[in-house]
């Protein structure tokens, strides 16, 4: 029997009732299964996949919009998934034109893999930066100078509000306001009462990820990745823009190796908004 044209394979919204043939698609590429954060994805963001008629998925992605609902400043594309028996047949990109065409004029970006990068680059996606990815204990070398940190607190809510939409360039409500629930742990760095930056480790598999990442300089974001590391015995994951040269110095010095590099994309817009001096790591790849 001839293989269907991907034309014809239906795309339909997904739910937080599809998080495990997510995590099993995901399973099926190699991937870890990430259960943990394909829930947050699909609650937060819009997912969307093509059902095999054998079972389960044959595709998947996640889009993840910020600013008004009605008009949204940005969305973020990502778990860009085709199943293996199906890989290279066009579907992929049949999923992303779909998405493409929902999204309208809302401007878009993604962290591409140097696999995926080729298709995103035939869409129109631009290559915009680069994120480095590290993993490893971090291991403290002596005594450094130190921005004062704490646990958050419901109360500091709305100022990490305003300064992510600040730094993001975009609100970014709900999918911070979900963060507490989301993360082991949440904390913040501040200055004579006001909060300079904020951060979380959040638990992926067998590693905690360090994201978002927002401080007012590197130090801060030095001492927020030392606090969250000194409250968890397992690696640390993030993934750090590769401007940010001196904050991925000290982190290599320390313990964290290179994994990979990605590429951040955006389509509709030069570049991404805010400010990229004070936005140190996304919250996730999968939504920037």
């Amino acid at each position: 029997m001839p293989t269907p044209s991907p034309a014809t394979w239906s795309i339909r919204r997904l739910t937080p009732r599809d998080l495990t043939a997510c995590a099993d698609l995901s399973e099926n590429r190699g991937w870890p299964r990430e259960e943990h954060k394909w829930g947050f994805l699909l609650t937060a963001g819009q997912g969307y996949g093509i059902d095999d008629p054998e079972g389960g998925l044959i595709g998947a992605c996640v889009v993840t919009r910020y600013g008004p609902p009605e008009r949204p400043d940005l969305a973020a594309i990502g778990m860009v998934l085709i199943a293996e028996r199906h890989a290279r047949q066009g579907i992929g990109r049949h999923l992303m034109r779909h998405v493409l065409t929902a999204q309208g004029t809302t401007p878009l970006t993604l962290h591409a893999t140097p696999t995926g990068r080729p298709l995103y680059e035939e869409l129109g996606f631009k290559t915009t930066g680069r994120a480095e990815m590290l993993l490893g204990h971090l291991t403290p070398r002596g005594p450094e100078p130190e921005a004062s940190t704490r646990a958050a607190t419901a109360e500091d809510l709305s100022a990490i509000l305003r300064l992510d939409e600040e730094v993001f360039g975009s609100d970014r409500t709900p999918l911070i306001t979900r963060l507490p629930a989301f993360a082991d742990q949440l904390r913040v760095a501040e200055e004579d009462g006001r909060i300079t930056g904020y951060a979380a480790a959040w638990p992926n598999m067998h590693t905690h990820v360090v994201g978002p990442l927002i401080a007012r300089d590197t130090r801060t974001a030095q001492s927020l990745i030392a606090s969250l590391a000194a409250g968890t015995d397992r690696p640390l994951r993030t993934d750090i823009d590769v401007r940010h040269e001196e904050l991925l110095t000290w982190a290599k010095e320390r313990g964290l190796a290179s994994v990979a590099f990605n590429s951040v994309m955006t389509y509709g817009i030069p570049e991404l908004p805010g400010d990229w001096q004070r936005r140190f790591a996304p919250l996730t790849v999968a939504a920037g």
